[in-house]
């Protein structure tokens, strides 16, 4: 596997501090949010310097019960190609469920989720990874996801879940240590035992990130700067094995440059401390040592899931998916409690992307923008992407005749018929000056 040193998550908002950051090998770019067509000038500036550009799936779910979409698939191959990537990564998560398999509607998390660990839901995984593996151009590392809660009935822990999965795939992994941290304080699991367990010869690289707690819940926010217990953990994995890779991941709420670089040198200083105690702790010569079974890492052959398999694991997840994002009655063995943390947070996640990805909506609605959306995910589960569920909800308030104040029920009107109609509004310049003049009209 290739080494790729200290790298940082490149995303548009610090683009500028990134490039001009020193000492970054590489970064890693969320996979959806790139046009192979049209690559932002600041990676192919990047690449042209010579660092690692590595795209990043969020939305394949490789851990649901359907077989890997071949669209998604081919999308992330263009993206490798398009960053001359030495590999790609995903998430072990599922992210929609329903659909054929259950007969039922198509419901969208807008979120990763927790695959039980039961063997059901590994030779699931097995299956579409490599299903995954076959359709990319690139070797592919999955990576662990933080979890609020757990699931009844698991029948492995974390580490011997990942151990199975790599050594009958031979699939890389790519540990985030902040959700081994995540899973400590939500899950009550031993980051230290999962580091144990783990086959650390398929490391691919390695994620720290940011978050915060609240009531006793631990939230990888990937928002606040990296905690103290986070690094302790890099430290245990450095001591173990020297990582091929580590990144700083940050998704909003971006501070200074300088306090990026600071966190990326306390990282450095974690992989340098872990790396002299792994030094110290190597056998004396003449000393005896029996290593650890390694697993496989070259591809082969896994065989399909078996129908019933599959069928169980659908009815399973969108089960849990629907009393998270429809309002059902949680399944059995579940901690409600949990649920209902997770449910809030996915509604709160909605509303945040929904904005980014249509911010006019938070200016026509105002401080009213986010109390509707809220009330409005309640009660509409998410079965399309981010940009529909814009024009769903806009649509529906529209139905309800809402916002109250007429001006901005007519800017919304306008803007939801201008992307939702057969056909765009014309782009000439004296319609879009006549347009704009009534919407100045219509807010007097």
């Amino acid at each position: 596997m290739v080494r790729l040193g200290t790298g940082i998550g490149w995303r548009p908002e610090i683009a500028d501090a990134v490039e001009r950051m020193p000492g970054v090998d590489w970064v890693e770019a969320v996979a959806e949010n790139v046009c192979p067509g049209h690559l932002p000038e600041s990676l192919l500036r990047l690449r042209e310097r010579g660092v690692t550009v590595v795209p990043h799936g969020v939305s394949l779910g490789l851990g649901g019960a359907e077989r890997p979409d071949e669209g998604r698939l081919t999308a992330l191959a263009e993206r490798a190609e398009a960053l001359g990537s030495p590999l790609v990564t995903e998430h072990i998560a599922f992210v929609r469920a329903g659909g054929a398999l259950t007969a039922s509607p198509r419901l969208e998390a807008g979120h990763l989720l927790p695959v039980p660990r039961t063997r059901d839901a590994l030779d699931v995984l097995c299956e579409n990874v490599r299903i995954a593996q076959d359709a990319l151009p690139v070797p592919l590392a999955v990576e662990n996801i933080a979890a609020l809660f757990s699931w009844p009935g698991e029948e492995m822990t974390e580490g011997q879940f990942l151990y199975e999965l790599a050594d009958r795939t031979g699939v890389r992994l790519l540990i985030d240590v902040a959700n081994l941290h995540t899973n400590h304080v939500n899950r009550g699991e031993d980051p230290a035992k999962a580091l144990a367990e783990l086959p650390l010869e398929a490391l691919a690289y390695v994620h720290v990130a940011g978050g915060f707690e609240r009531d006793g819940v631990w939230h990888d926010s990937h928002a606040h700067p990296v905690p103290r217990p986070v690094l302790d953990i890099l430290t245990d994995l450095a001591s173990r094995v020297s990582p091929p890779g580590v990144l700083l991941e940050r998704d909003e709420n971006f501070p200074a440059p300088e306090e990026l670089e600071r966190e990326l040198d306390t990282i450095r200083e974690a992989l340098t401390t872990g790396g002299a105690e792994r030094t110290e702790a190597l056998p004396q010569p003449g000393r005896a040592v029996t290593p650890p079974e390694p697993v496989r890492t070259e591809a082969r052959a896994v065989p399909e899931a078996p129908a019933p398999v599959r069928e169980r694991l659908a009815l399973e997840q969108t089960a849990l998916l629907s009393a998270l994002v429809a309002g059902t009655p949680a399944p059995e063995g579940f901690d409600r409690v949990r649920l209902g943390v997770q449910a809030r947070a996915l509604a709160a996640k909605r509303a945040d992307v929904v904005a980014k990805v249509a911010p006019e909506l938070p200016v026509i609605l105002g401080e009213g923008y986010r109390p509707a959306f809220l009330a409005y995910a309640q009660r509409h589960p998410m079965t399309g992407g981010y940009r529909q569920d814009a024009l769903d909800f806009a649509g529906r308030l529209l139905a309800e005749e809402r916002p109250a104040e007429a001006g901005a029920r007519a800017e919304l009107r306008e803007w939801w018929q201008e992307r939702s109609g057969p056909k765009p509004h014309s782009r000439r310049p004296g319609v879009r000056l006549a347009r704009a003049t009534r919407r100045v009209l219509l807010r007097r």
